[in-house]
């Protein structure tokens, strides 16, 4: 198993929250879940458009871990399993707004905003 040859030494909040919602992927689940509130897997890999299986699902195991996301399991068959963002999760998607809108105010000219998601987001 792999061992950080450093210890893990977050000292500001903004790294906190940069952990937590940062990144290419994670972002761009929470959108996702905050516009179709609950999807299942299938929607929801459909709606993200270019990403793998295996990113998927690892993504969304860590936003779980970090209680950004919720997932219901239903006992039937075949097995239903949908996921939506927690308090916590709902409460980010202002800041990702805000800062969608920042970057399309100064990279309007160059940026033209293709994927679905970001069609959705407030980013004007």
């Amino acid at each position: 198993m792999y061992q950080h040859k450093l210890e893990r030494d977050i000292r500001c909040p903004l790294e906190y929250g940069l952990e937590l919602f940062g990144g290419k992927w994670r972002s761009r689940i929470i959108c996702v879940l905050a516009e179709k509130k609950v999807l299942r897997y299938s929607e929801l890999r459909r709606e993200m458009g270019n990403i793998t299986d295996a990113v998927l699902a690892a993504t969304l195991k860590e936003l779980m871990a970090d209680g950004m996301v919720a997932r219901k399991s239903y006992d039937e068959i075949p097995p239903r399993v949908e996921y939506s963002l927690t308090e916590k999760g709902n409460s980010v998607v202002p800041i990702l707004q805000t800062i969608c809108q920042w970057a399309g105010a100064y990279h309007r000219e160059e940026w033209e905003p293709s994927m679905v998601q970001c069609r959705r987001c407030d980013y004007r």
